[in-house]
């Protein structure tokens, strides 16, 4: 098997796990708030990557390296991009967050675009815009819409689509300094600090911190955190980051919609959800999307080899 086809592979990998975590996360959120959920989530994320670095077992290797830029990355991704969204479904529904969520490759192209000077063809552009349509088009066909009323929420929404973003681009320039697993290291810490942080602050403040244990004794809130925290945040990350350091950030970033669209099939599968001919259709828009930004990346590539042989 080639390089090239592993690095799909693994960006497959990304979307199905990302796809399968909203339904983990549905049950996990039954049982505790978005805040204590966050808390848990990268607490077993940072002991998952903590425990071999601190046995020995991996090396991380960061000595004589500018950490701070790490500290960075992870504060775009998991930090801000979490806490936007956790605050920003407060205020607005769920199906309003799928719909801008899937604005993030967007973004992602135009940021690539204007910091890692990516150039991307007139079919490329087109492409992210058929995969974002997908997404926006099955939501819609649901009943989702976007209430405009809630502009608080779509505001924080949007920012947190941004966050991604910038984490996608962010994480394709560091890659030529760090490996994967040192930036995926700094975003588990990151995110193990900021969320343990709140949460205690927060039950600190109402005098429930005997409460902060309560959802452990729930068998399927931990098996849906065991999934969320080293599946859904440890391992999509690291695939992420491997993925960011041989493919462009805009390439990457429709893979997004591809987990979006693998939770809406999950949902007819496992939820007994209707298979409507809008989800064929959207799904035609997405994975379209997917084929068209990378069949001109792989083109690109092969000229290139070319040029340097």
């Amino acid at each position: 098997m080639t390089q090239r086809k592993i690095i799909y592979l693994c960006a497959l990998l990304y979307a199905l796990i990302i796809g399968f975590s909203f339904l983990f996360t549905k049950v996990a959120l039954g049982v505790s708030n978005p805040i204590d959920t966050l808390a848990y989530r990268f607490t077993i994320s940072f002991l998952s990557i903590l425990i071999p670095v601190a046995a020995g077992w991996v090396q991380l290797g960061l000595h004589g390296k500018k950490v701070w830029r790490l500290l960075l990355i992870g504060l775009f991704y998991p930090a801000l991009f979490f806490a936007f969204q956790a605050f920003g479904l407060v205020y607005a529904s769920s199906s309003e967050g799928g719909i801008i969520q899937a604005s993030s490759p967007i973004f992602t192209m135009v940021l690539a675009a204007f910091f890692l000077k990516e150039r991307t063809t007139w079919l490329q552009k087109l492409s992210v815009l058929a995969s974002v349509g997908g997404v926006v088009y099955i939501l819609m066909m649901k009943g989702a819409s976007l209430n405009v009323a809630n502009s608080k929420g779509m505001a924080l929404l949007l920012l947190s689509s941004l966050m991604l973003a910038v984490y996608s681009v962010l994480a394709r320039s560091l890659s030529t300094e760090f490996t994967a697993l040192q930036i995926t290291f700094a975003m588990m810490a990151l995110g193990f600090i900021c969320f343990n942080a709140m949460s205690i602050i927060n039950h600190a403040t109402h005098g429930t911190l005997p409460e902060l244990l309560e959802p452990i004794k729930n068998r399927s809130f931990v098996v849906a955190i065991l999934y969320i925290g080293i599946l859904s945040s440890l391992v999509s990350a690291l695939l992420s980051n491997y993925v960011l350091s041989k493919i462009e950030a805009s390439q990457m970033s429709v893979f997004v919609n591809v987990g979006t669209l693998v939770s809406i099939l999950a949902g007819v599968v496992f939820l007994n959800e209707q298979l409507a001919y809008y989800h064929i259709i959207g799904a035609v828009f997405i994975i379209g999307g997917v084929l068209g930004v990378n069949y001109r990346g792989r083109k690109r590539q092969t000229l290139k080899g070319k040029m340097s042989a």
